[in-house]
């Protein structure tokens, strides 16, 4: 599904991938995760094609990113919600641009809104909803366009922490219901164990190491010792990266 060789993308003088080179099957689950800096947003929206790189290449369903493509669905940290919009119609938003019909509309925000156990507040503004209902809306408004690849960038990592582990359940039932290809990036080891089949640790504009997850997709894996083990494991890769940072810092200072 998606094919990444020697990326390189640089901001100005400061490179932020280096030559990365990645391949994540069609209808897997991928979960990056690394240090602050180290360039994992930048690899997610280089595959959105929100960011053209200097060289290499993003293939998607064999095709190179150049763009945005229609197939491809984003969900930030943020949301996006528009504050003056409804939660159905925000959710409605990207079916009115691509001009489907108004009650092919209705029934597939109505199903993906009881889907996602918010029907109830479908007429509340952004305001009017806790955090993990807006998130939901959010993930909503994108999986009511059924993309082939959904692409998540932090989109729990505001919530707290019970309400973040009821996402991340909510996204893996939605994804054995229906799976996808699933790339997210994270800070949060835990969530990369339960939502990665594949883990990529990041360090500096490089991957440093690429964990499989022979336990993805039970849901009552947090509570068994093979979960903290994986945990362990990831734990250990970015240590190894902290501490290399820490070390290049003090020998700059």
């Amino acid at each position: 599904m998606i094919n990444i060789s020697d990326l390189r993308v640089r901001y100005g003088r400061e490179t932020a991938l280096d030559g990365i080179q990645l391949n994540i099957q069609k209808n897997k689950t991928c979960a990056i995760i690394g240090p602050s800096g180290c360039g994992k947003t930048t690899l997610l929206y280089t595959m959105a094609g929100l960011i053209s790189p200097e060289s290499g290449k993003v293939l998607i369903a064999g095709e190179e990113t150049r763009s945005v493509r229609k197939e491809t669905g984003l969900i930030s940290q943020s949301g996006g919600l528009l504050p003056w919009k409804t939660a159905r119609e925000n959710v409605a938003l990207g079916l009115k641009a691509r001009g489907v019909g108004k009650e092919q509309i209705t029934r597939r925000v109505s199903m993906i809104l009881e889907e996602l156990g918010i029907l109830e507040h479908q007429h509340k503004y952004p305001s009017q909803l806790s955090g993990g209902q807006k998130q939901r809306v959010s993930i909503a408004r994108t999986l009511v366009l059924e993309p082939d690849l959904l692409l998540m960038d932090e989109a729990s990592s505001a919530l707290d922490a019970l309400t973040r582990e009821h996402i991340q359940n909510l996204i893996l039932r939605l994804y054995l219901k229906n799976p996808t290809t699933l790339v997210l990036v994270t800070h949060s080891i835990e969530e990369a164990v339960f939502l990665g089949q594949t883990i990529v640790i990041m360090e500096r504009a490089a991957i440093k190491q690429v964990i499989e997850n022979p336990y993805f997709g039970d849901e009552d894996i947090r509570s068994g010792p093979e979960y903290y083990h994986i945990c362990q494991e990831v734990r250990g890769w970015l240590k190894e990266e902290t501490e290399a940072a820490l070390g290049e810092g003090r020998r700059e200072s």
